[in-house]
């Protein structure tokens, strides 16, 4: 096959000449393999007539000339070549990541910072009421304690171990508390609240962290005005209750009752005697139920004979157990209040916050008992960790109808907008 050639003359002679047996090669064939060498010529470059050296300000071509090429490491550099390239992208993109993320997250703090200056009424208003400014007799609202707290169907689990037992729970918005209580032999003149004896004190009692407060709050909630008589038990007009949002939310005071049954349950009722003469508590009297703005519960020990021993007043209701409810008829509202059980024992163990099919239906099977005996449904020693899990089993018990979700942490639970309507709307 011939092959045409256009080279110049200058190509054809450098070519003869480095093809020549007596050109001068760099050392012999032996040589130059056991160095890996190989005298490799730019054909290409002689061919196209672009490759050029720069030599005092003038290209030169470099026809005739050697260039001797690693062969062991031909391969290799490019590799290389292209990892330092990758890390070298690599490194530029989570720079550039990263300073936009922090740019965004500055931006943000700035912007909240800003809005809440801005949204912020009482900063605002900071001088409504003092002295001189002329609104004095204007700053003071009758029933200010509370007045926008959003109830929130919660029942604050063990209460008392909050820095202020209560109080805490209401302003988060909690409708339901829980106390337990111990009466302690020769020490019966008063109930004690811990989770355990070694936790008891002096001066943590039933009286002093639920009783006493409850009755200060509901008495500024109905102070008797002109207008208004809300602490007049005798009184037509219903009291109202401790959130002024909703004043007929009541309030449920669950009582763990953690000794002897008759006598402890004998004792709460002794306790709850300035709730009840003002007309405060939730009552089922003259064959219906009246509701108030405290609905106390009774847990634990508490003994179901002694809450219905009187067939025609009750002002304590029983806490009914959830997971054999269905076949009983001695449960209903006019006894009862809440139908409770551990989510573990009623339901199962919920593996990663995710309820299995059966177990679903099994949930719903005993929150429709529930509801048909009156009652309101919980679940209580729910998990608590991980959040993602425990938010999970949060949301598939409020959605499934559960009444009231017991929580350990008030923020979690009562900043959340659990779906479009919200807890609002759909228990309240």
């Amino acid at each position: 096959m011939a092959y045409s050639s256009s080279l110049p003359v200058a190509a054809t002679s450098s070519l003869a000449t480095a093809a020549s047996p007596s050109a001068p090669l760099p050392g012999t064939l032996p040589q130059i393999r056991s160095r890996g060498l190989s005298c490799v010529y730019e054909i290409a470059s002689i061919l196209t007539g672009s490759s050029r050296r720069r030599r005092g300000g003038e290209y030169e071509p470099l026809l005739g000339r050697r260039v001797f090429v690693d062969v062991e490491n031909l391969g290799s550099k490019p590799l290389k070549t292209h990892r330092r390239q990758w890390v070298l992208c690599g490194t530029v993109y989570g720079l550039v990541l990263l300073t936009v993320l922090i740019v965004l997250n500055a931006s943000l703090f700035v912007w909240q910072l800003a809005y809440a200056m801005r949204s912020d009424p009482d900063a605002i208003f900071s001088s409504w009421g003092l002295p001189g400014t002329g609104t004095e007799h204007l700053a003071w609202y009758p029933t200010d304690f509370l007045r926008d707290v959003i109830p929130v169907p919660c029942h604050s689990h063990n209460d008392y171990w909050r820095n202020v037992p209560l109080f805490s729970a209401l302003y988060a918005g909690c409708v339901g508390v829980e106390a337990d209580v111990w009466l302690l032999d020769g020490y019966e003149d008063e109930l004690y609240v811990g989770h355990s004896r070694a936790a008891l004190q002096p001066n943590r009692t039933f009286r002093s962290l639920y009783v006493d407060p409850l009755v200060e709050i509901l008495a500024r909630q109905n102070k008797d005005h002109h207008y208004f008589s809300g602490n007049d038990s005798s009184s037509s007009v219903q009291p109202r209750g401790v959130f002024d949002i909703r004043p007929d939310q009541t309030l449920v005071l669950l009582v763990d009752i953690k000794t002897s049954g008759p006598e402890t349950f004998h004792k709460v009722l002794e306790g709850l005697e300035p709730l009840r003469s003002r007309g405060w508590l939730t009552t089922y009297r003259d064959g219906r139920l009246h509701q108030g703005p405290i609905t106390v519960v009774g847990s634990g020990r508490t003994p179901f004979a002694d809450v219905v021993a009187n067939s025609t007043y009750r002002d304590v209701f029983f806490d009914a157990p959830l997971d054999r409810i269905e076949n009983s008829q001695q449960y209903d509202q006019t006894n009862s209040y809440y139908s409770s059980v551990a989510i573990g024992e009623g339901l199962g163990t919920i593996w990663f916050g995710i309820f299995r099919e059966s177990q679903l239906q099994l949930l719903r099977h005993q929150v429709r008992q529930a509801h048909d005996h009156g009652l309101k449904a919980r679940y209580w020693d729910l998990p608590a960790w991980p959040i993602s899990a425990r938010n999970r089993v949060w949301d598939t018990l409020v959605s499934e109808g559960v009444d009231m979700l017991n929580v350990d942490d008030l923020n979690g639970a009562t900043k959340s907008n659990w779906d479009d309507a919200g807890w609002f709307g759909r228990l309240l």
